[in-house]
């Protein structure tokens, strides 16, 4: 049974049993470059999204994309551009990154596009006197719903004091009440022609829409539930998103949807992915530790991320450092070299009871690290453990113990977690090298050799004399 560790309850659950399983996880605001912490939670989720397919468990992956918000209104007038064209430039390079980090199977929402579904939601609120109307917007009144906070565990006190600095407005009933529906700072815009069709217009640079609430534009929280009513319901089965998000962001949202839909609870399981932080602090442009994705695919490549990150567990905090992506890259290269030498084994043969035992074992316990509230850090330990019980007797295996071995390692496990391995292909001019090289080895020719040897290295590749032969691997 694959049990998940709920941030509501604070207690481990049952996988819910809906098929499919319906999973939301919070998008971006798409006003910058995705950086390496939208990668730690969006690889996570894509690892879990992995994970339960592979336990033949049907899912329903759905993200939302804030394409309207203060930020990208404030970073499109620092440009000069429209927030919409802004939006679509940064949404696009979001995409890009997660083609990249081979993270698939997700459905994405705009907020833009579900503006109906918004209104109708707010409208559900205020005929349930759950929001009113003030000179700057709708809000929410957090009075009306005595549970608020009971996600983040904040008293009233403490919930008021957070959302104050978020939704200030001096016309608010409480400090705590968030917005729904922005209204314009600018109040003499003319009326659409036809008042009964939803209308769009930029106006000095701030997006609205004209609907039957008047001139404005959505809350950032409203989209969210306004979303996933539309796709799943008013309830559904888990919801994903960084552990930054879970006040007052995801607290708005349980709020919003069970005052609206009057059923408990929204969620099944809530899912929160730890904080990344750059050398023991949080990631900043203003501390010159801000980290593009694209930046580090410079360096290391997509699998490297994903091991970095997975070889964490998804709820515990991260530190990344430059000696962590090292031993994370070094780490990647030793499972390659390891998948590349046993495609290299040719010996005969079957495979023996010791192996089809640490096979047996390595799976299971692979299986239940996940299972347990998907303990990715502990499923990668059993990995190097049948790793470190072969590589010192690798050379004696058979081929068809290599051949099971790598089918567990390359096409089971490592591919659960988004890790795609394949064997090596060693360029024609090196493999010429390396065949010349043994001619002189052979011959007894050793200065030959040497600087043969010599000359495969300075290309990038070392040869390792085996007992079954030269063995070439990139350095």
């Amino acid at each position: 049974m694959i049990k998940i560790y709920d941030t509501l309850s604070g207690t481990k659950q049952d996988l819910p049993n809906s098929r499919p399983i319906r999973l939301f996880v919070c998008g971006p605001t798409v006003y910058d470059s995705p950086h390496i912490g939208h990668a730690r939670t969006y690889i996570s989720f894509d690892t879990f999204n992995r994970y339960l397919q592979s336990q033949k468990i049907r899912t329903l992956y759905l993200q939302n994309i804030t394409d309207v918000d203060n930020k990208i209104i404030s970073r499109a007038k620092e440009q000069d551009i429209s927030p919409i064209k802004l939006a679509l430039k940064f949404e696009k390079e979001y995409h890009a990154a997660e083609k990249i980090l081979k993270i698939k199977g997700v459905k994405y929402a705009r907020a833009t596009k579900h503006i109906p579904q918004i209104i109708g939601q707010i409208q559900v609120l205020i005929e349930k006197k759950h929001a009113y109307k003030t000179n700057d917007g709708y809000y929410f009144d957090v009075s009306t719903f005595p549970e608020y906070g009971k996600l983040s565990k904040r008293t009233a006190l403490q919930a008021e004091d957070a959302t104050s600095r978020i939704d200030e407005s001096a016309n608010k009933r409480n400090k705590a009440d968030f917005v729904l529906w922005k209204f314009p700072d600018q109040k003499d815009i003319p009326l659409p022609k036809n008042t009964k069709k939803i209308t769009f217009k930029i106006v000095d640079g701030e997006p609205l829409w004209y609907t039957a609430l008047g001139w404005g534009r959505p809350g950032w929280h409203i989209e969210d539930t306004a979303i996933t009513e539309h796709y799943f319901g008013p309830q559904y089965d888990i919801h994903g998103g960084a552990v930054e998000l879970k006040f007052p962001h995801h607290e708005a949202e349980i709020t919003q949807q069970e005052a609206a839909s009057e059923k408990k609870p929204l969620v099944k399981i809530w899912m929160h992915t730890g904080v990344l932080f750059i050398d023991g602090k949080k990631m900043s442009k203003s501390l010159g530790n801000f980290i593009k994705i694209d930046d580090f695919i410079k360096k290391y490549s997509p699998e490297t991320l994903r091991l970095l990150i997975n070889l964490h567990h998804y709820r515990s905090p991260i530190n990344y450092t430059e000696e962590s992506a090292n031993q994370a890259d070094s780490t990647m290269k030793r499972l390659q070299k390891i998948i590349n030498a046993l495609s290299f084994i040719k010996n005969k043969g079957a495979v023996s009871p010791e192996i089809k035992t640490l096979l047996e074992k390595t799976e299971n316990d692979f299986q239940e690290a996940m299972a347990d509230d998907f303990n990715t850090p502990k499923a990668l330990a059993s990995i190097f453990e049948m790793i470190n019980a072969i590589e010192n007797k690798i050379w004696k295996l058979t081929k068809n113990e290599a051949l099971a071995i790598k089918k567990l390692l390359a096409d089971k496990m490592l591919i659960f977690l988004g890790i795609a391995l394949k064997t090596a292909k060693i360029p024609q001019n090196i493999a010429k090298l390396a065949k010349k090289r043994e001619l002189f080895r052979k011959s007894k020719q050793f200065a030959q050799s040497d600087l043969l040897r010599k000359k495969i290295e300075e290309l990038g590749y070392i040869i390792e004399d085996t007992p079954i032969g030269p063995f070439v691997n990139k350095i």
